[in-house]
């Protein structure tokens, strides 16, 4: 269980590396909102390339040894992604992480599912928490690094060089393949049906928010916000911080009030946080309103990732692709949206419109018939 969580954290702490360094990089290249919000689509772009082979490839292979190799080249690209001086590299480099991303991702939740089972009680969400708080903590290295001047690059590499010799010693503890067999299904490509197309569709609000949150927040408090430099990644550093929080207490709290009852008071805080950013746009309410967004957002994926993992007639990795992938769809839509919307009518409105994502989610969860 340690090596597993340990796997969690320094994927979470690679992803917030990046994204802490977003509005640096966005004035290296001197990029306007809609063209950032175009280049950050190659991310998720490369995300849904890799879904309908990503699953197959954790069954076949295992996810030991998919996510010990993914998550080094992971943590390569991110160090090539400091480098960047020209737009089209940071695009190329986007896309490279977004494939090498997606295998970390499904391999480390099917590793996260199956340590579940070995338990026999709820952990899951304890895994997801352990990634925003890896995120957490690369924000925090990142407002670091930036108040003393550090380039991108030194940054970037300092945080490849740390999670490669992690890698390489935790490796060798993570669950082997054989712990937990699976048939694997012919291979078609078909779109999702039933109980997984509307866990996905939930997963795909939620992912729209978050990658809002994690693309966009450091451009809209250093110009919404006028956020002094020191504090422009304190909005996702608040958002990451209750994300963690939440996701720590989310396998309690979905017990305690049960998942679907969780789940819509979750839809409700996302809308809440957001409306508060944008309506009190000022340094101290906008955090609390990042902090607040953070919170709701925390529980609804780690939760759409084990219930599609625990269906017994699909693959764990099979089926938590199969959500993910149209998850990751919002990741695909919603950055690049916010951009070209903010190029319209203002970064304010976008993420107006994103909070209507907490309310969707509301009243799609209680349609879901296998939560409870």
């Amino acid at each position: 269980m340690t090596a597993v969580s340990v796997f969690f954290f320094i994927q979470g702490m690679t992803f917030g590396s990046w994204a802490s360094r977003i509005p640096d990089l966005k004035l290296r290249l001197g990029l306007s909102e809609g063209q950032l919000g175009s280049i950050l689509f190659l991310l998720p772009l490369g995300q849904l390339t890799m879904m309908p082979f990503s699953g197959r490839i954790v069954t076949h292979l295992g996810s030991r040894n998919v996510l010990r190799v993914a998550l080094a080249s992971y943590a390569v690209i991110l160090s090539f992604i400091g480098r960047v001086s020209e737009p089209w590299q940071l695009s190329l480099a986007l896309y490279l992480f977004g494939l090498v991303g997606n295998l970390c991702n499904i391999s480390v939740n099917t590793q996260g599912v199956n340590a579940e089972r070995l338990y026999e009680r709820p952990v899951f969400t304890r895994f997801h928490g352990l990634w925003s708080l890896g995120g957490f903590s690369g924000a925090m290295i990142g407002s670091f690094m930036m108040r003393y001047g550090t380039e991108p690059s030194v940054h970037l590499l300092s945080i490849t060089c740390g999670v490669v010799l992690f890698d390489a010693y935790f490796q060798h503890f993570l669950i082997p393949k054989q712990a937990f067999r699976s048939a694997l299904p012919p291979f078609r490509l078909r779109p999702p049906k039933g109980e997984l197309l509307l866990l996905g569709i939930i997963a795909f609000s939620c992912m729209s928010v978050e990658g809002c949150m994690f693309d966009w927040t450091g451009i809209y408090f250093r110009e919404v916000v006028k956020a002094d430099a020191a504090f422009v990644s304190s909005g996702y550093a608040a958002f990451m911080m209750t994300m963690a929080g939440g996701r720590f207490m989310g396998d309690r709290m979905s017990t305690l009030f049960g998942r679907k009852r969780w789940l819509m008071v979750s839809g409700v805080l996302i809308f809440i946080g957001l409306l508060t950013t944008v309506l009190l746009p000022y340094l101290l309410p906008a955090v609390i309103g990042c902090l607040v967004t953070g919170f709701g957002v925390s529980s609804i994926i780690p939760l759409m990732y084990g219930t599609a993992g625990r269906d017994p007639e699909v693959p764990s990795g099979i089926a938590i692709a199969t959500v993910a992938g149209v998850g990751y769809l919002g990741f695909l839509l919603g950055p690049p949206l916010i951009g070209h919307i903010a190029e319209i009518v203002g970064l304010k409105f976008s993420f107006l419109l994103m909070s209507f994502g907490g309310l969707a989610i509301n009243l799609m969860v209680r349609t879901v018939k296998g939560l409870s």
